[in-house]
């Protein structure tokens, strides 16, 4: 198995923590995302969309994260990242998606790339941009974990699913951006529990090879 990987892509981050909590130790190879090398005719040619993560197992390639994290856990059920229950894996992919789809793409280093380098908005504006993306997504966010029914230590329920694959490295970035998030402390406790475990500390961007 091979991984492209750039340790500040938010979804190369989901994707190692999945792998982490798989036990998967995949050849991994580095994508400079800020150096342009996703845009080389050699990773174009690999990868037709120029992103990362890029998983190849085998003959078989992937280039989207979530798509790339559920094939990890139907080929590698244990310990499984999505609940037996029907409602609650489709609250987990809920979650999932509100993440992923909603709030990333707004804020991924192409778009923020675009606001500085084409519309020259300051790095205060870029800034706000990115923060009102964050607190709109996690408003929903928290009033849905409000919502549950019974005590869950994780966004659905008592072990890391991929919901809470995909929250970590959010809250991560928000942080990075000095975003205010003293309006969700389920979504923080929730952060918290999860970085006190190996598989998502060890996925943390400053701990990977290519950190700068």
């Amino acid at each position: 198995m091979i991984v492209y990987d750039y340790f500040r892509s938010s979804a190369s981050y989901r994707l190692r923590i999945a792998l982490n909590l798989k036990g998967l130790q995949p050849d991994r190879r580095y994508v400079h995302l800020a150096k342009g090398e996703q845009r080389s005719a050699d990773y174009k040619a690999l990868n037709p969309q120029g992103f990362v993560p890029f998983l190849i197992d085998d003959y078989f390639s992937l280039s989207q994260s979530l798509a790339m994290i559920e094939y990890l856990d139907e080929k590698y059920p244990n310990p499984p990242l999505l609940p037996n229950n029907i409602e609650e894996r489709a609250t987990v992919r809920q979650i999932a998606q509100l993440i992923a789809c909603d709030i990333h793409p707004l804020n991924n280093t192409r778009i923020l790339g675009y606001l500085s380098n084409e519309l020259k908005l300051s790095d205060a504006a870029k800034t706000q941009w990115y923060c009102k993306w964050i607190h709109e997504g996690f408003t929903a966010l928290e009033t849905m974990l409000a919502n549950r029914k019974g005590a869950s230590l994780f966004c659905v329920g008592d072990t890391p699913t991929i919901a809470d694959i995909c929250l970590v490295p959010q809250v991560t970035n928000a942080n990075r951006f000095a975003c205010s998030l003293d309006a969700f402390p389920i979504i923080m406790d929730i952060y918290h529990r999860a970085m006190a475990l190996p598989a998502f500390d060890a996925a943390q961007p400053i701990k990977q090879p290519d950190a700068q």
